[in-house]
């Protein structure tokens, strides 16, 4: 069940840890199943988009199982045991802190102009081509994927994680990790992938659209314009490819004043996106520094929004002791 406590204490290893490399992550395993599943899958069912389905079906299936197997055991072994094992599992499906730390190793870089090592360190977390990227395409890139990875990275999780606990966490990262590895628009994937990538559109659908409040509320709160995120929220959230991507970037555009979109490199094709935003200010540290804080903001009012949610429907029962 959603605990108030597993959830506080989840958010306040991720802000303090992140994601440490020493630490087993279950996206790795995760990884790895979804990979072994996809060689059975090919060589033993035709239809490419049944095999997708089976796919998304033994993916999460597999993972809410083990979820729930660790959870019961740690449970027969103490109330508390179970407790911590929860946060636990809760905690790797945030990504709060890895997300800044990831994107300030390229601002870093920026700032002490070695625009070669930005490149390299944003391809490890963009899935655009860095290699020609100038310095205000670096900044927009981070820009872009701290505000689209505030939804769908630490928003999405937390929604979950108060809908229906560490089981409903892992399900939205069994899909994700699946959208991320196979949800692809290419040859290979286009089929295969569909059913993944359509999923991940649904599990995403209202956190996309809560991250773009959080933006509008936080704007003020950060220094920044509110009237502006309000307004570019309205008029450009339709105008991404993705359903769901364009909210949370549009608000954080309207918020920054900034102008978001353009054109992108996906292994060699060039990808147009509508503009987002109004070029008022600059995209450059100041914008992504501004990002940062909305992201943070963000965070802390849905995390308190989810622990008073979960405190009114759990009642005055909090440690499972």
């Amino acid at each position: 069940m959603p605990d108030p406590a597993v959830i506080a204490l989840a958010l306040l290893l991720d802000l303090a840890l992140g994601d440490p490399r020493w630490l087993p992550h279950p996206v790795i395993f995760i990884g790895r199943l979804i990979n072994r599943l996809e060689k059975w899958l090919r060589n033993n069912v035709r239809q490419e988009r049944v095999a997708g389905v089976i796919l998304l079906i033994m993916t999460v299936g597999a993972t809410v199982a083990a979820t729930w197997l660790l959870l019961r055991s740690a449970g027969y072994l103490h109330p508390l045991a179970g407790f911590l094992v929860a946060a636990f599992i809760s905690f790797t499906c945030l990504a709060t802190r890895s997300l800044h730390a990831e994107s300030a190793l390229v601002a870093k870089a920026l700032v002490a102009g070695d625009i070669g090592a930005a490149r390299v360190r944003l391809s490890y977390i963009v899935g655009r081509d860095t290699g020609q990227l100038d310095e205000p395409e670096i900044w927009r890139a981070l820009v872009e994927t701290v505000a689209e990875n505030t939804a769908d990275g630490i928003i999405a999780p937390l929604f979950w994680l108060t809908v229906g606990g560490p089981l409903a966490g892992m399900a939205f990262k069994a899909i994700s990790t699946l959208d991320s590895m196979v949800g692809y628009k290419n040859e290979r994937y286009r089929d295969f992938g569909w059913a993944s990538a359509r999923m991940d559109d649904l599990a995403n659908f209202i956190p996309a659209r809560l991250t773009a409040l959080l933006v509008i509320i936080s704007a003020p709160l950060t220094a920044l314009s509110v009237q502006g995120a309000l307004k570019i929220t309205l008029r450009d959230r339709r105008k991404h490819p993705s359903p769901n991507s364009g909210h949370p970037e549009a608000a954080a555009a309207g918020a920054l004043g900034v102008r978001l979109g353009g054109a992108s490199c996906y292994g060699g094709r060039v990808s147009l996106k509508e503009f987002s935003g109004d070029p008022v200010a600059a995209l450059d540290e100041r914008a992504y520094q501004g990002m940062l804080r909305l992201m943070y903001a963000s965070t802390l009012i849905m995390a308190s929004a989810c622990i008073v949610t979960t405190l009114y429907l759990k009642g005055s029962h909090v440690l499972p002791i």
